[in-house]
């Protein structure tokens, strides 16, 4: 009787939520901007760098260095007077300017040349300098006919691309679960409160489990088919892969959701308006944004926040989805996550049936 009663005043929840549209629409349109803008602007591909050569030499051998640059791919190359070029590096025009000396010739002791760089460019340099060293030891080789002594044939085993976007995308998935569970849980108990409706439930005899369980499968019809939208329109229209069984990827999906709705019931409980519950649900939202590894490594992080961020729900949820998504691993390869998605899908049901009390919202 209970299993019956949750799904009824699921199916009850399910059409009072697909009323609001304009929410619907609104929480897919920034996911899909989002992902639009990365996979546009970060297609994988390097751009140029513009680089400007000032030739003060009269020499054949520093024409033939300088036309070996302009035929290299990885150059941009702008050629100049140095005041010309000085001033559009000053302006970011130029990346950085390489200046060959008059005495520039074939010698075997070599020819020192200059390069001009801006000092708001440091950290760019830092990149950039070996790119630069190993293409002006390639272009000295040819220059002089030196065969090296081998070359290096790079295999990528697991053949996988590595754009950002595929990246990004478990991520952001997860990230936008925990943003819709959130939101929709919390002000969901805070809309009923306002409009009377706990009092009425109250008088019934709906247990809070029943309560809680009818929701949470109302809220998370809607969530997969949202989420299910934004996968389409990744994977078929930015041509984004998912190497894993999607089965196993949905399996993670729900389990976050569970978890996010029932933390948002907790929100719900504490906060008395909506505005409390959007400042409250700031609190934990934010800091997962920024921890959680949704826009980059938790390994990158410094050491001592490290063990915090692992332990977030955000962080087991993005690393399994990824983790799926981008290795292709299968659920038992993936058992610490589930471990960690496990206990924190106790905890926050067990938080969110203790806290919805019916007698404190009847008062």
């Amino acid at each position: 009787m209970p299993r019956k009663l949750q799904f009824h005043l699921a199916r009850v929840f399910l059409k009072i939520f697909l009323r609001d549209r304009q929410s619907i629409f609104f929480s897919l349109f920034f996911p899909i901007i989002f992902m639009t803008v990365f996979g546009f602007v970060n297609d994988g591909e390097q751009d140029a760098i513009e680089i400007g050569i000032v030739n003060n030499s009269s020499s054949a051998a520093a024409m033939d260095f300088t036309q070996l640059l302009i035929d290299d791919p990885l150059f941009d190359v702008s050629l100049g007077d140095e005041a010309r070029l000085r001033e559009e590096l000053v302006e970011g025009d130029q990346t950085m300017v390489l200046v060959l000396a008059e005495t520039f010739a074939a010698q075997n002791e070599g020819s020192e040349l200059r390069l001009l760089v801006d000092a708001a460019q440091v950290q760019q340099l830092s990149l950039i300098m070996p790119v630069l060293q190993q293409a002006l030891i390639s272009i000295e080789r040819e220059f002089r006919s030196i065969e090296p002594m081998f070359t290096l044939a790079v295999e990528d085993v697991k053949a996988r691309s590595q754009r950002y976007l595929d990246f990004l995308l478990p991520g952001l998935m997860a990230f936008t679960l925990m943003q819709l569970s959130i939101a929709g849980s919390g002000f969901n108990i805070v809309e009923f409160r306002r409009k009377g409706i706990l009092k009425r439930l109250f008088v019934t005899p709906i247990q809070p489990r029943d309560f809680i369980s009818a929701i949470v499968m109302a809220r998370m019809t809607i969530v997969l088919i949202q989420l299910s939208v934004l996968i389409a329109f990744a994977v078929f229209l930015l041509d984004v892969r998912i190497l894993g069984n999607f089965a196993a990827f949905y399996f993670v999906i729900m389990l976050g959701t569970f978890i996010f709705l029932c933390l948002g019931f907790c929100l719900g409980s504490i906060a008395k308006t909506q505005q409390a519950v959007m400042a409250v649900g700031n609190i934990i939202i934010f800091p997962q944004i920024f921890l959680s590894g949704v826009f980059y490594p938790i390994d990158s992080m410094p050491e001592l926040i490290q063990p915090i961020a692992r332990i977030l729900p955000l962080s087991f949820v993005s690393t399994a989805m990824r983790e799926i998504a981008n290795s292709g691993a299968s659920l038992l390869s993936i058992a610490p996550s589930l471990l960690g998605i496990g206990v924190w899908f106790v905890v926050s049901f067990v938080l969110a049936t203790r806290l919805f009390v019916w007698k404190e919202v009847a008062n």
